[in-house]
């Protein structure tokens, strides 16, 4: 593995350790504050991500004689851990901006509607094996 390459998973192992302890962190103190009814601590934690990634990307994207390791362990390795909601909304928000209303609308709708068809079949699975 070259030297870059490895240098591009370390920043992505550390940002994703990082968000993924941010992401337990955050939902824990919402949901023990708030309560569990309603799941206000991933709701917190898709929506501040989102803005993660809309600041992050964009600053990211003005800023080229930043080093490539930001890219790698913020928004790939640390947003990404900590929630890929905010990812999800990215892509739609780009392809908006770019034009291309028909394609957002079809990858919203249709994560919206087989990413819950695919949790209801993978719990169907479940309860057959069980």
């Amino acid at each position: 593995m070259r030297d870059g390459a490895l240098q591009r998973y370390l920043s992505i192992a550390l940002g994703g350790a990082l968000g993924s302890i941010a992401r337990y962190w955050v939902g824990s103190t919402i949901s023990g504050r708030l309560g569990a009814r309603f799941p206000y601590g991933t709701f917190v934690i898709n929506m501040t991500a989102c803005l993660l990634i809309g600041f992050v990307v964009t600053f990211l994207g003005r800023r080229v004689a930043l080093s490539a390791t930001w890219r790698y362990l913020l928004p790939v390795g640390f947003i990404g851990a900590y929630s890929t909601f905010s990812t999800y909304e990215w892509e739609t928000f780009s392809s908006m901006r770019s034009g291309a209303f028909v394609l957002a609308a079809v990858y919203a709708v249709g994560s919206l509607v087989l990413g819950l068809g695919a949790v209801w079949g993978g719990s169907w699975l479940a309860d057959l094996l069980a």
